[in-house]
């Protein structure tokens, strides 16, 4: 693909809107930058980018931008806009910014997408390629944007890719050479309009891929098991219920991996990441390790010694008996629902936030057996709270600061004040992470406080 001379517009000057427009400018494009915030969000940022002769239009997204362009980026989350939607009308491309780092990458791409898991699974097959001593690196949505690796990219490198439906809707030619799919369930429905066209989207990690491919499959959830006769790529599936080949799944208290022969890998007793769901992140990381070569002993080494991700499912302390848990990266419901699931006590359920177009009556039933009380905040408090009325006890809280105190206040010892706020954080926050250093700043003051009033 030759850039030179073409105008390109980059929509949304976020990580990613940035590393684009780095990269176009080396690549001898004409840049522009669409961006629907004010300039003094931004600060000096704008002109920074002006003065290296980006034109950058900020609090608005101009058609007559989309319609002169000969090409348009836009980056991850990013809606289907109007704008959008003309521009392809009139045959102007509009491509991911992964589709346009794999015009130019060397090397392999692992390709990880799937409602729950993505985060934890690349980081965890990152640590055991690295561990294994491969040249791996950590990209997408959790860690460097794909476009930035470009000008570096040799073709013994593995780049591990987390990759969402935003990502994904604007594909062409895209491939990874080993795909993950992890789950699949209704996300996102306040960007995609169905759970039938997120579904599709998702699909498309999985049916670019070429003979020569692997695909990882989740064997328990069948809309994703379906998909093995569907694509091109040789299929290993993972299972916590049946034995699969070729595969990994559960025998007798341990992981076996089955590729030709079977092979035991590791007791289910030196995996430290609670919950069910993780034991499938762990059997897909595993695989795709497995698939790169990596000795099952060193794979062991590597799992045994990850204890997971911040905001996932994080203990933060345990103040008079009561612990603390922060997975603010839990932004569905089906999140929300394995965190409860991971726990044999009872809980404290702090959650709530933007609405993503959730039905959040799916809670009910793991709320009913697992949760002593709700405390709602955010945006989205009166459709949960219309959720789970006559289920459980509800509770309102104005901040995270008086969530943390209603939940010590009404917690045991023994119990668990968790936070997995089935939301986005986006009305109260600048993201996940935002939320989560909040939570644990005020489970750290509520620690303070109680210890003080007891001396």
């Amino acid at each position: 693909m030759n850039l030179e001379g073409k105008k390109v517009l980059v929509v949304g000057l976020g990580k990613t809107g940035e590393a684009l427009s780095q990269f176009l400018l080396k690549r001898r494009a004409r840049v522009k930058i669409s961006e629907i915030k004010s300039a003094s969000e931004f600060g000096q940022k704008i002109d920074e980018w002006t003065n290296r002769g980006v034109e950058v239009e900020t609090g608005r997204h101009d058609l007559k931008s989309f319609m002169s362009s000969d090409l348009i980026v836009p980056s991850p989350g990013v809606p289907i806009l109007a704008e959008l939607k003309a521009a392809m009308k009139k045959g102007i491309p509009v491509i991911s910014e992964i589709e346009l780092a794999f015009q130019f990458l060397k090397g392999k791409i692992v390709g990880v997408t799937g409602t729950n898991g993505k985060s934890t699974t690349v980081t965890l097959i990152h640590k055991i390629l690295k561990e294994g001593k491969r040249e791996a690196f950590l990209a997408g949505n959790i860690g460097t944007p794909l476009i930035s690796f470009v000008e570096t990219s040799q073709e013994s490198h593995i780049y591990i890719t987390e990759i969402s439906s935003f990502q994904l809707e604007y594909l062409k030619t895209f491939r990874a050479s080993v795909s993950i799919f992890l789950n699949v369930s209704p996300n996102h429905l306040d960007w995609h309009p169905s759970f039938q066209s997120y579904y599709k989207t998702k699909k498309k990690l999985f049916l670019f891929q070429k003979e020569g491919d692997e695909a990882i499959l989740n064997r328990d959830d069948p809309l994703v098991w379906r998909l093995k006769k569907e694509g091109k790529a040789k299929a290993y599936g993972f299972s916590r219920k049946t034995r699969v080949s070729p595969g990994c799944f559960l025998q007798d208290g341990h992981l076996i991996i089955c590729d030709q022969e079977e092979e035991k890998l590791m007791p289910l007793s030196e995996i430290r990441l609670p919950g069910a769901h993780n034991l499938e992140n762990v059997m897909a990381s595993a695989l795709a390790a497995h698939l790169f070569g990596i000795p099952l002993p060193s794979i062991r080494e590597s799992i045994k010694g990850f204890e997971g991700l911040e905001h996932r499912q994080e203990k933060v302390l345990t103040l008079r008996g009561v612990d603390f848990i922060n997975d603010s990266k839990a932004t569905t419901i089906e999140a929300t629902t394995r965190a409860l699931e991971s726990y044999d006590r009872k809980m404290i359920l702090i959650l709530g936030g933007r609405d993503k177009g959730a039905d959040f009556t799916q809670l009910r039933k793991p709320v009913k057996k697992k949760v002593k009380k709700a405390i709602l905040i955010g945006e989205a408090i009166n459709k949960i709270g219309k959720a789970l009325k006559g289920i459980v006890p509800v509770e309102v809280a104005s901040s995270l600061q008086e969530a943390v105190s209603l939940g010590f206040s009404s917690a045991s010892s023994g119990d668990i004040v968790l936070l997995s706020p089935a939301c986005t954080s986006f009305d109260m926050f600048k993201n996940f992470e935002e939320r989560g250093q909040v939570f644990k700043k005020e489970v750290y003051e509520l620690a303070k406080s109680v210890e003080s009033h007891k001396t």
